[in-house]
């Protein structure tokens, strides 16, 4: 691979164009990395990017940074080098850069608010020269072995970029709403009227989800008046994210991942990741004797009144329909937001790979060791979409330094691809 275009500048991003930098520095084959971002390095940390009000606080510890867990195996004879300068890299060397590394220790190692973590993005990429072109992504097409982006500026002018490589990051836009009404909020018009203090006030609100999403705009609407906050998901109860040792260590170190059943691997992510909320919002939800759990899918809203009508699915009991005079839609990013982009051949070229119909399960069981679509040429990476396959920390920040390896191992260097998961558990029946 000579040139890799990634789709937003975030964790992941900045992980695999350090890297990168420093694999060339030390003489190392390394693609150029490319990366393309809306608004700017770490803007989805940020009150404009549409998912935080920036002030709240980062729900992984920090030190779990771009190059965290530090084992690098990426080029055999050369892993203590790359891990030596990616520490040039980490959240310590950050606040040592800044002057606060004392006083971040003194303060018990907080959890940086999410604003914080923006900044210690954009030192990593001014550190690494990151190659970021500022614009949206408007189409994806195949063309002769590459992917061709058309990327817009802001000022409406288009570029088109070739690579040989694409990496999609990030959780998609945050402006959808599941039912256009003043009274139901999409999460970017949350943060926007929480940041500028003109949250409407409501006797009866809800908020929809039950994954860190959710978990950021409770802990925010808690502060606002309300009689009741409801807390709508699927799951029998609000699930606390697992902290212990041996779940983290699955996150840090997916060595041990390819020897789970599928249906243990989504047990692992189900209990510690996907729909469960944070250990500090938990303890400031169980202060608050307004919030309430709602179990069951929305599969209805509708205006009744003065008020929204939500109308909850659960198996095996009937439907029950609640109103509320506010709504927060925190379900979070659509998983596949990113197949918008591309054009009908190019969907086609990765229905063949992956098989049809094209959905999240089928995306996610066709992922392989280097975070790839199997099969797919030109490579499409998708770290969000590999935790069943490859590991639970890939999507999240819990081993960007891992992440980066995966991506960056050249070709034919032992990559070890596993069968899919579907194929193993055939293989043991």
């Amino acid at each position: 691979m000579d040139k890799l275009l990634v789709v937003g500048a975030g964790p992941k991003a900045l992980a695999v164009a350090a890297k990168a930098a420093v694999m060339r520095e030390l003489g190392l084959p390394a693609p150029r990395v490319v990366v393309v971002e809306a608004h700017a390095v770490g803007a989805n940390w940020m009150a404009s990017g549409g998912w935080t009000d920036g002030n709240h606080r980062l729900g992984t510890s920090p030190e779990k940074d771009i190059g965290f867990p530090y084992r690098s195996n990426v080029v055999r004879g050369q892993n203590h080098a790359i891990n030596d300068k990616m520490m040039a890299f980490s959240w310590i060397s950050f606040l040592i850069d800044h002057g606060t590394y004392a006083e971040w220790i003194d303060r018990g190692r907080p959890s940086p608010q999410h604003h914080m973590w923006a900044k210690y993005l954009q030192w990593v990429a001014q550190k690494a020269d990151l190659d970021l072109v500022i614009g949206r992504v408007r189409a994806i097409s195949a063309q002769g072995g590459n992917w061709d982006v058309a990327v817009e500026a802001a000022d409406g002018t288009e570029t088109r970029i070739s690579a040989d490589g694409l990496m999609i990051t990030g959780p998609g836009v945050s402006t959808k709403a599941l039912y256009s009404h003043t009274k139901v909020l999409s999460i970017a018009d949350f943060w926007d009227l929480a940041g500028r203090r003109q949250l409407p006030v409501s006797s009866k609100a809800a908020v929809i989800g039950g994954g860190e999403t959710a978990g950021s705009a409770l802990d925010e609407l808690a502060r606002h008046d309300a009689m009741t906050i409801s807390v709508i998901s699927p799951m029998a109860t609000l699930y606390t994210r697992g902290e212990s040792y041996f779940e983290n260590s699955l996150f840090s170190d997916p060595s041990k991942w390819s020897a789970l059943s599928n249906d243990e691997r989504r047990d692992v992510i189900r209990r510690t990741d996907r729909g469960v909320f944070s250990v500090r919002v938990q303890e400031t939800l169980l202060g608050d004797n307004r919030i309430h759990h709602l179990q069951g899918r929305v599969i209805r809203a509708q205006e009744q009144g003065e008020m929204i009508a939500l109308t909850l699915h659960n198996d095996m009991r009937p439907e029950q329909t609640h109103t509320f005079d506010l709504v927060v839609d925190a379900t979070g990013g659509q998983p596949l937001w990113f197949l918008e982009l591309f054009d009908s051949d190019a969907v086609d070229m990765i229905e063949l790979s992956v098989g049809w119909p094209l959905n999240q399960m089928r995306v996610e069981t066709s992922i392989g060791y280097d975070l790839a679509v199997r099969g797919l040429t030109p490579k499409l990476f998708l770290p969000n979409l590999s935790g069943l396959a490859q590991g639970p920390g890939f999507p999240n920040l819990s081993c960007l330094g891992a992440m980066s390896d995966r991506v960056l191992r050249p070709a034919g260097r032992g990559n070890r691809d596993a069968p899919p998961v579907e194929a193993r558990a055939a293989d043991r029946r």
